[in-house]
């Protein structure tokens, strides 16, 4: 039998140490005190953060996972913020699990848990640019990227309520925040529910993604459901993003709704105008740095709207390229584009004198981007306006618009304009304008207009140059003129000349439905405008029977006109009170009184036919006066000083003297063509003799 050996003195002391010592630890771990570090965790957290910290308890659970939890964690506002009432952030409980064996070996910090129980904070941006969340002294935003995050496990938020209110954006909203945990292999995910106000609208909002950790990780997508209602605005985003801390790529369906685009600025950061109620569902992605919202449909009001629209947002200014395109367009959707009102409106505001848009253009929000949009509109709906397509070309570069293209089809002709706006003193704009009439069908053109048929064909320009904030007030302040000829002669319905000359007999067989038929002969407007005032230099609207000239100005600046029409018969007519309307007024609601020479004649006949009955047609007969050419000397003023400074030119088709030629007709009289003073002088004096 073998003898066991004896232990060694020096083993047994060692052996009885070891176990004092780790019977040492587990009652110092049992029974210290840790909030004793309390005080120099809250001086390095100040420090650090450069806000008062303050911790209720600190525990600590030491193992191969060691277990942190800080209880009742308050952290102050920073300077500058102390009238804010809520602390800046702070938790219930802020637990850590922290596995110290990697640490130390030099595998880097392994957190397999890190918990928020009831989180809360109060993020502020002040009007002047502060901020309480940037981490400096000053409040001024951070230059230095932050540190890089350890490796966590799992990021849990229970009960999170995070107050968000920044002024520039006149928001004001709360972020209710939890985690739901992983479950059968997939990743939790982070809910959060919004309310209060953005952009001085209610915003509510409901946004999935992935778990926070997921963040990070670049090999997986990160997956994103958002809905959000901001006021009548509405937007749904659904799809994932690549690596999104370093915005590698995004693949996310889009649709956007609401009352009218202008209300997505706040959203979007892009200036749109305004427009009617809209609803529009398309792909959102980001690749090669700039974000493409392409394949997108939907509509406008009562038109469609289809296209692509690029952004590159890593410019000085950013950069969007939009190509859209609408099959079916009505140009009321498009009103808000030229400062007006979009959409049809059911009553007219008589309030209103202008019969322009008035509406500003903002400069403020052009300046936000620079842009190239193209549009084409197929087939535009426009029981009004007898046009048949669209197209646009136009750029915003440094808040100056320079409209290259806004073309409309009419027939076979064309409305071609051109325009640029140049930012100006007091946000005006400094503008030029022209539009070409080239080649416009009468047919088509009549269309629209009750009463009126031709076959001949219109050319001519209109031209403004000014300086203003909206289409009323560039034309008020404007400078320019409209030259318009007719050529190739055609039919005008006899109902407009003669109801201007009150031939009663014709008018009323039109009013029957049995309108007589008269050649068109002759259509002149050439009308210069000068500061806000259209006046005329030569109006002439000419047929087989009659002949009507116009003379007078109308004031854009107080939106009044001071106008008379002259209509006198070229042939024998009778039944016909031939001579000049003066219509006077606002442009909205005119008055419309005879001339005295019509209201003579009345009364002559209303003596007579006292009288003698057969006498009372006596009056009412007129008779030709003679040969000459009233509208061939029209056509040529018109092209030798077009009152909008170019020459109709080859815009009608013909050339000024074939064009001439076409008009050539009898001369009127020289009493034919009144001036609205005159007008208006013989009618008061008339009425005075009436006694009125």
């Amino acid at each position: 039998m073998t003898e066991r050996p004896v232990p060694h003195p020096l083993r047994r002391t060692l052996a009885i140490l070891a176990g004092l010592l780790a019977l040492a630890l587990i009652l110092l771990a049992a029974l210290w005190n840790w909030d004793w570090f309390l005080p120099l965790i809250e001086r390095r957290a100040a420090a650090a953060l450069h806000r008062p910290v303050t911790i209720a308890h600190l525990h600590v659970r030491p193992g191969w996972t060691t277990t942190i939890t800080l209880d009742d964690v308050h952290i102050g506002q920073p300077a500058g913020f102390t009238s804010e009432k809520q602390d800046f952030a702070g938790a219930r409980s802020i637990t850590v699990a922290v596995k110290p064996w990697p640490f130390l070996v030099g595998r880097g910090l392994t957190l397999p848990l890190v918990a928020f129980d009831a989180p809360h904070g109060d993020i502020v941006a002040l009007p002047d640019g502060r901020d309480n969340y940037s981490v400096t002294t000053d409040g001024r935003p951070a230059d230095t990227a932050p540190p890089a995050l350890p490796n966590i496990g799992e990021l849990r938020i229970t009960d999170g309520d995070i107050r968000v209110a920044l002024a520039r954006l006149r928001s004001d909203f709360r972020l209710a925040l939890h985690t739901t945990p992983p479950a059968e292999g997939k990743p939790g995910t982070i809910v959060a529910e919004a309310t209060g106000r953005y952009a001085a609208q209610p915003i509510t909002g409901h946004f999935v993604g992935g778990a926070l950790l997921t963040l990070a990780d670049a090999r997986n997508p990160y997956p994103v459901d958002l809905r959000v209602a901001n006021g009548p605005t509405s937007v749904t985003l659904r799809g994932t993003v690549d690596d999104p801390l370093h915005l590698a790529g995004a693949h996310l369906g889009l649709t956007l709704a609401g009352p009218d685009m202008s209300r997505l600025y706040p959203l979007t950061g892009i200036p749109i105008p305004h427009t009617p109620r809209y609803s529009v569902s398309g792909k959102l992605d980001y690749t090669e740095a700039r974000i493409r919202f392409t394949g997108f449909e939907g509509h406008l009001g009562g038109s469609d709207l289809n296209g692509d629209i690029t952004i590159d947002p890593h410019q000085t200014v950013p950069f969007v390229e939009a190509a859209l395109h609408s099959h079916l367009v009505d140009l009321a959707d498009l009103a808000g584009f030229v400062g007006g009102e979009p959409g049809h409106a059911k009553t007219a505001n008589t309030a209103d004198s202008n019969v322009l848009p008035d509406q500003r253009i903002d400069v403020p929000k052009l300046n936000a981007v620079n842009a190239h949009i193209a549009y084409h509109g197929d087939h535009i709906e426009n029981k009004r306006i007898p046009l048949d397509n669209i197209e646009v070309d136009a750029t915003v570069r440094n808040g100056a618009i320079d409209v290259r293209k806004l073309d409309f089809a009419v027939g076979t002709g064309t409305l071609a304009s051109t325009a640029t706006l140049t930012p100006a003193a007091n946000d005006d704009f400094s503008t030029r304008f022209k539009l070409d009439v080239a080649r416009v069908p009468l047919a088509r053109l009549m269309r629209g207009a009750a009463g009126l048929e031709g076959q001949g064909t219109i050319g001519g320009h209109v031209t403004l140059s000014s300086t203003g904030h909206s289409v009323a007030n560039l034309v008020a302040r404007g400078t320019g003129g409209i030259t318009l000829v007719l050529d190739q002669g055609g039919h005008l319905s006899a109902i407009l000349p003669d109801l201007l000359g009150l031939q009663l007999g014709n008018a009323l067989l039109s009013a029957l439905g049995l309108p007589n038929r008269t050649p068109l002969h002759c259509f002149i407007a050439d009308m210069p405008l000068r500061d806000g005032i259209l006046s005329t230099r030569s109006f002439l609207i000419q047929t087989g029977d009659t002949r009507t000239t116009g003379d007078g100005t109308v004031d854009f600046r107080d939106n009044t006109l001071n106008y008379a029409l002259t209509t006198r018969a070229i042939h024998f007519t009778i039944a016909s009170f031939p001579g000049a309307v003066h219509i006077t007024g606002p442009l909205r609601a005119p008055t419309i009184l005879p001339g005295a020479e019509i209201a003579g004649r009345l009364a002559a006949t209303g003596a007579l036919a006292a009288v003698f009955p057969p006498a009372a047609i006596i009056p009412t007969i007129q008779f030709g006066v003679g040969k000459g050419s009233a509208c061939e000397q029209a056509v040529q003023q018109a092209y030798t000083h077009p009152a909008a400074g170019i020459a109709p030119g080859a815009t009608t088709g013909l050339r000024p003297s074939a064009a001439a030629k076409t008009g050539r007709a009898h001369a009127a009289h020289p009493a034919a063509r009144k001036s609205a003073a005159q007008v208006r002088a013989a009618w008061e004096k008339k009425q005075q003799q009436n006694g009125h």
